[in-house]
């Protein structure tokens, strides 16, 4: 393969005028190669977007309206556990045989989510929590009151 050192220009400049490709502008500019960029996929290019992008136009799937996707707030378990002193100190939790009680829809939250560790046995109130969530709790010594909403 031959290497081309000399050429730095994609577009034929110079003195020689016509590169050896006949009458002016032959060859130098994007018509030669049928426009820049993505051109012509519609047109002239039409066969190679069938064989090699046949999804490449038209609408695929579709998108629910914000207003009908709610919108999931969590928290995870690793952080109740920690701030849960706290929360009793602000009067947020209370203590009640022997375990922490939150309720974690009151603080803004509809999901709790089971990253991190639990140590302390909590009780839980919430609108929905996940299976590891659930378990990390309930190993804990804790339990969990679903309020008004679905498990996942």
């Amino acid at each position: 393969m031959v290497v081309r050192r000399r050429k730095k220009s994609r577009k034929l400049r110079g003195r020689t005028r016509t590169m050896g490709w006949g009458r002016i502008g032959q060859h130098r500019k994007s018509g030669s190669r049928g426009g820049f960029g993505l051109v012509g996929f519609h047109k002239h290019r039409w066969t190679w977007t069938v064989k090699y992008a046949p999804n490449w136009f038209g609408k695929h799937g579709f998108t629910q309206p914000p207003s009908i996707v709610a919108e999931v707030r969590g928290i995870n378990v690793g952080e109740l556990n920690e701030i849960a002193h706290e929360m009793i100190d602000k009067g947020v939790a209370v203590k009640e045989d022997g375990r922490i009680v939150v309720n974690v829809a009151s603080l803004g939250y509809n999901k709790v989510l089971g990253k991190g560790r639990v140590d302390l046995p909590l009780k839980v109130y919430t609108v929905s929590i996940t299976e590891s969530a659930r378990k990390k709790i309930e190993e804990a010594g804790g339990e969990v009151v679903v309020i008004g909403g679905e498990e996942e």
